[in-house]
């Protein structure tokens, strides 16, 4: 379904929101060339660009440098805004480590696998990620995102003196276990925690507090942004939020029909570059 754009003022857009697997990244995991170049032309303008991604620092940074991108940038699905290329950590929300504990128990219990980012030692934006076996879905995830984990036993890790908490946790199963660990979550936690899919096969477990909503807010206002002046371009579950946070809200051809039809219009995919499509028309690039 195409919705209109006739509301949105090019002239009164400052900054872009953009969510990177399945949205502004190819199916493959890479930038297009056309991607690039429009974006590039966007910020030249005085456009302001913000990841706001499931992926973590590590993992979203070699776009982030293509791009040319630069200040607050949302990570871990809205558990960090780190202000880039300095890493300065401008606002964190931590998983208490009893519901990763929990969690663990319940991955053992049902044979599902499940990993934690907690904190790094050297502070900032550094994490590390923690899980208990290099299964196929480790390997799946090291290729996916370049992030290696250290192998170890995560209730012993979780335990550690001075471990204030995850950053975020995640089972990567199949989806028809999802709704199961998302009924016995919610009974034992409650409102304690916020639960979303940010890929057919990635549930992420975070503090009730973490949001992409909530992180693209908070990176508005360090850079004087109104609603009024952001669109947002997401694809899955966790980039709902997202769109309630900014005046307008873009979903490829490929998104989720629920984020389709909770977006405000309905672009190309992103096998065709459609953020890139979009953006070239509203402002009368290329």
């Amino acid at each position: 379904m195409q919705h209109s754009n006739q509301r949105i003022d090019p002239g009164h857009i400052k900054a872009l929101a953009l969510d990177l697997d399945g949205t502004l990244l190819r199916p493959e995991g890479s930038l297009g060339e056309r991607t690039v170049k429009t974006l590039k032309a966007c910020v030249d303008h005085g456009m302001k660009a913000i990841i706001c991604t499931g992926r973590s620092v590590e993992a979203a940074e070699r776009y982030r440098q293509t791009l040319g991108i630069t200040g607050p940038m949302v990570y871990f699905n809205g558990a960090e805004v780190v202000d880039m290329p300095g890493r300065s950590v401008l606002n964190a929300a931590l998983l208490d480590t009893e519901v990763a504990d929990y969690c663990t128990d319940l991955a053992r219990g049902i044979g599902l696998y499940y990993q934690a980012y907690v904190p790094g030692t050297r502070g900032g934006s550094e994490s590390i990620l923690l899980t208990e076996n290099y299964t196929q879905e480790a390997d799946m995830y090291y290729k996916h995102t370049g992030v290696k984990p250290v192998i170890g036993n995560l209730k012993e890790a979780l335990a550690a003196p001075g471990l204030k908490g995850c950053i975020k946790s995640m089972f990567i199963s199949d989806p028809s276990t999802h709704e199961g660990i998302r009924s016995r979550l919610h009974a034992r936690f409650g409102a304690r925690i916020s639960i979303v899919r940010s890929s057919p096969v990635f549930l992420e477990i975070l503090d009730a507090q973490v949001s992409k909503g909530r992180g693209l807010t908070q990176a508005m206002e360090y850079q004087g942004l109104k609603q009024s002046q952001v669109i947002a371009f997401g694809d899955e579950e966790n980039d709902l939020a997202m769109f309630k946070a900014a005046a307008f809200s873009a979903a490829p051809a490929n998104a989720k029909e629920q984020v389709r039809q909770a977006a405000d219009l309905v672009i190309g995919s992103n096998a065709e570059e459609g953020v890139a499509a979009f953006l070239e028309e509203l402002f009368g690039l290329g």
